[in-house]
C-alpha cells in the first residue's frame, strides 16, 4: 500500500484540538459499546493545561467540516504524563467520524530500526491543513516507551498519529507524536529527531472502556433477572377490591 492510499484511510480519524492556550491534533481510537461515546487519543501536553484549568475543548473534524466544544463537565480525561499520553473520553455529539478507528499496534509488538512509518497533524504554519510526513525508526527507548524517528515534526503535530503498513496486518497505529528534538551541539538548530509515544496508554483506555462497557452489561442482565424475579405468577388472581363505605 503506498502512503496515498494510507493517508486516504487514515486521515477521516484525524481531529484538531484547540485550547485556550494553542492547538494539537488527536485520532479517534476507540468507541464504546452503545457507539455514544469515543475516545480521543492525542499528547498529554496538548490537553493537560486544560485538563488542570477546567477550560473547554473544541474537537475539529475537518475531513467532515464538524466541531465539537466540549466543556470541562461534557469529558474525561485519561492522562499518562510520563508517556505523554491522554484519551479525551466525550459524546459523539456532531462529530461526523469514521465507523471504526484505526487498529492500534498490539503492545507486545515493537517495530525494527529502520521501518519507514508515517505521521499526520496540524501544523502551526498551516494549521487548518493536514500535512504528512515520514521518516525511519532510528531507535527505541525503554525507558520512556518510545521510538525516535529521523524525522521532523512541527508544533501542532503533537498528539498525531503514527503510521504503519504491511500487506498482512494492513494500517495500524505505532504511536503518537510527542516531541522534536533539534541538534544544537553547535549552537544552531540542525535536524533532529522526533520522539513518538508508543500506544501502550491508548490500549489501556480502550480495555478500561471495555470493562466498563461489560459492568453495564452485567448491569442490565441483572435489572432483567430481577424484574422477572419480582414479576407476579401468571395463574395468580386478580387482586381483591375493596368496597368504598
Amino acid at each position: 500500500m503506498n502512503w496515498d492510499e494510507i493517508v486516504e484511510r487514515v486521515a477521516p480519524s484525524i481531529v484538531k484540538i484547540e485550547t485556550p492556550r494553542g492547538h494539537g491534533t488527536g485520532f479517534l481510537c476507540f468507541y464504546n459499546e452503545d457507539k455514544n461515546l469515543c475516545g480521543i487519543a492525542t499528547a498529554s501536553h496538548v490537553v493537560e493545561h486544560a485538563d488542570d484549568w477546567q477550560e473547554p475543548l473544541r474537537i475539529m473534524h475537518l475531513t467532515s467540516k464538524t466541531t465539537q466544544f466540549v466543556k470541562d463537565v461534557d469529558r474525561v480525561i485519561w492522562t499518562e504524563r510520563s508517556k505523554d499520553s491522554a484519551v479525551i473520553v466525550t459524546n459523539i455529539g456532531d462529530l461526523q467520524l469514521p465507523e471504526s478507528p484505526i487498529p492500534l499496534l498490539p503492545v507486545e509488538r515493537r517495530l525494527p530500526i529502520g521501518i519507514e512509518v508515517g505521521w499526520l497533524g496540524y501544523p502551526a504554519l498551516a494549521e487548518y491543513t493536514l500535512c504528512f510526513f515520514s521518516g525511519n525508526i532510528s531507535a527505541w527507548q525503554d525507558w520512556r516507551n518510545a521510538y525516535l524517528v529521523d524525522g521532523v515534526a512541527i508544533n501542532g503535530v503533537s498528539g498525531g498519529p503514527v503510521i504503519y503498513s504491511t500487506p498482512t496486518d494492513g494500517v495500524q497505529i505505532v504511536g503518537s507524536i510527542s516531541a522534536y528534538r533539534a541538534n544544537r551541539a553547535t549552537g544552531e538548530a540542525l535536524p533532529g529527531l522526533s520522539i513518538a509515544q508508543d500506544v501502550s496508554h491508548f490500549q489501556e483506555s480502550t480495555s478500561r472502556i471495555k470493562t466498563i462497557d461489560e459492568a453495564n452489561r452485567q448491569k442490565k442482565l441483572l435489572q432483567q433477572q430481577e424484574s422477572t424475579t419480582n414479576q407476579p405468577p401468571t395463574d395468580a388472581p386478580p387482586p381483591k377490591s375493596q368496597d368504598s363505605n
